[in-house]
This record gives C-alpha cells, structure tokens and sequence, in this order.
C-alpha cells in the first residue's frame, strides 16, 4: 500500500443530522481531502449501524414497529443459506448493496459527486460495520449472539466483506482511491468475560474483510473507539488503525514493538484526537493540537521517527457524532479540518 497521508483529515460516519443533503455538503466543504458518506441514525432506525448493514443476511428479520433486529433460526436456515452462498460465489454485487431506504447518506453522497467538482478530493471514505461487533449485538430468536451460532457466522462475515465491496464498486465510478472503515466497536470488550472469542477469531474474521477490500481495489481501516488488545489489529492484514487517542492513547503504547511492525509493513495510524464525547464543549483548536503534539513526543521518546509518525498519520473524531447535537457535531468537523491544516502547514508547507 503505497498511502502516506501526512495528516489529513477523515470522519468515522454517523452525524446528528436528519438532511442527508445537508450534511453531505457540509462534509465535503470540510474534509477537503477525504469525504465520507454520512451515516445518520437519527433519521430513522434502518440507519443504526446494525440495521444499515443487514439487508441480504439470511435469516435475518427487521422489527419496524419495535426497531429490533435479530436472526430467526427456527425453521431450516440452509435454504436460506444456499441462496446467500450462491449470489456470493457468483459475486453478485448488487445483491449486497445497500439500499436508499437504510441509507440515504450514501445516495446524497452519490449524487453530490454526480453534480459537483471533485477539487482537490484524494480519497473517497465509507464504512461497514465489521462482523465482530455485528456478530455480537444482533441475536438470534433465543436472544443468543450470532456469532456463536456456526450456521451463521461465516455468512455474517462474508456480507460485511461485500457490503464493503459495494461500496467500493459504486465509488470507484468518481474515484479510483478508496477506503473503507470497519466499525468494530465490540473489540473494546475483548478479553472480558462478556465474549467468548479467541484472538485467531478476531484475526480470520477481520482478515477476510479486509481481503476482500483489496481485492476490489480499497484501502481497509478498523476503527475501535474503545480500548483494546491493540496488538491483534496490529496482527491483521488492515492498512489502517483508527483508535480513541484522546481518551486511549496510553493502551497503544503498551505494543511499541508490534506498532514499530505495523509501521515497517505501510501501516497508517488514524488518530482519533478530537472527542465525541460532552469533553468536546471544553476544546479548541489549539488545546487539541497541544494533546495531539505532546503525544507525538511521547512515541518519538520511545524510539519512533517523529516524521514517519506524521506521514503515516490521519486525523479523526474519537468516534461517530451521531450521538451529539448538531452544533457540537459542525464544532467537531470545524476543529478538525483547523488541525489538519495547522499540521499540513507546518510540517508540509502544504
């Protein structure tokens, strides 16, 4: 992967918006460099981060009335499972899509790219929710998590891996350089009591994700808002690592030696230095970039090159904003596109 991004600025997905068109417009004044289609939740429930990503699943049946989603696996699930396997195989990749009705965020990001000057745009961004987190959240009909169930998971993993390569497939009309995120939320438990998943699991599940973005032509990141056993992503075949480094960067230098690997092999961290949380009403610009600098010091004390850190760097939100009020969310993107530009023109002259 030849991508050094020298500290270019990049968002998770969700927004508080409820006007795909809106927010599209706003992201792409923004994120100049890497805009994103918006997940918006708070438009309606097929737009959670579960239900998003759950059209062709088989089995798999969406409450609208309660806005639930689960696996029922009460009847003969290998039919079910045929007909997902053959339009697998087959590479049927509008079986996988992602409708307008869960997501609208995506079609207004289509169609702005339909009817506006692409600029200075490097990088188009999307996001799948990975099947770890997938896996664990939704249930079966006994409230048991699907990713315990054996008929089951595989095809969890393969429709993660394919909704992803629809994006890609659809995005690659506008622009050839792609990245996709793989939401994994979940990893944050890992480890507890809660999950019962070995960390060769973790690896094979996100592994074949990610292959399967590169062989549609993508970048592949795993974002973790939480924190983790950093040294599993750093074990996988993904390209970039996006991490909570305002609350969680102390976890990541716990594996300098696997980030030093991570490095030497392309890897590119995304820093996740502008909070999501109510601690953002506190920030600016500057105090933000204060913690982001002083963080660079600490991993260049520990052996790293200050200026490969900075090149195999991209800024981001701790996590999504689908949970802050709009004016919190427009502070968060303003904060970030100051200090990627403040970084740029500093260290790049850009």
């Amino acid at each position: 992967m030849n991508f050094t991004p020298k500290c270019i600025a990049t968002t998770i997905g969700s927004f508080p918006y409820k006007e795909p068109d809106k927010i599209t417009e706003k992201i792409f004044e923004t994120l100049l460099d890497i805009p994103n289609w918006a997940q918006l939740p708070n438009l309606n429930f097929r737009e959670s981060m579960y239900i998003q990503y759950s059209e062709g699943m088989p089995c798999i049946v969406i409450d609208e009335n309660k806005g639930t989603i689960y696996f029922d696996t009460s009847g003969d699930i290998y039919e079910k499972l045929d007909i997902f396997y053959e339009k697998y195989v087959e590479k049927d990749i509008d079986y996988f899509g992602i409708t307008r009705e869960f997501s609208s965020g995506f079609y207004a990001f289509e169609n702005y790219l339909n009817n506006q000057d692409s600029g200075r745009i490097k990088f188009l961004k999307g996001q799948v929710t990975g099947p770890v987190s997938f896996g664990l959240t939704v249930t079966d009909e006994n409230k048991r998590a699907a990713l315990y169930n054996d008929g089951l998971v595989d095809s969890i993993v393969k429709c993660c891996a394919m909704k992803a390569a629809w994006q890609i497939t659809r995005l690659k009309r506008f622009l050839k350089n792609i990245i996709i995120f793989i939401d994994e939320p979940y990893l944050s438990s890992f480890g507890s009591a809660f999950i019962n998943i070995s960390r060769e699991q973790v690896i094979d599940y996100i592994n074949e994700v990610t292959d399967t973005i590169h062989e549609y032509g993508g970048i592949a990141g795993v974002h973790c808002c939480g924190n983790t056993d950093w040294s599993i992503l750093m074990d996988t075949r993904i390209d970039i690592i996006n991490f909570d480094a305002y609350e969680y960067f102390q976890s990541l230098v716990l594996y300098p030696e696997n980030l030093k690997k991570f490095f030497r092999n392309g890897g590119i961290l995304a820093w996740g230095i502008v909070p999501t949380s109510g601690k953002i009403k506190d920030e600016n610009t500057d105090t933000i970039l204060e913690n982001f600098e002083n963080k660079i010091e600490v991993l260049s004390k520990k052996g790293f090159d200050k200026n490969e850190i900075l090149d195999r760097c991209l800024i981001t939100p701790s996590c999504g904003m689908g949970t802050l009020s709009i004016n919190l969310s427009d502070k968060v993107l303003e904060i970030l596109n100051n200090i990627s530009t403040k970084l740029r023109e500093k260290y790049y002259n850009i």
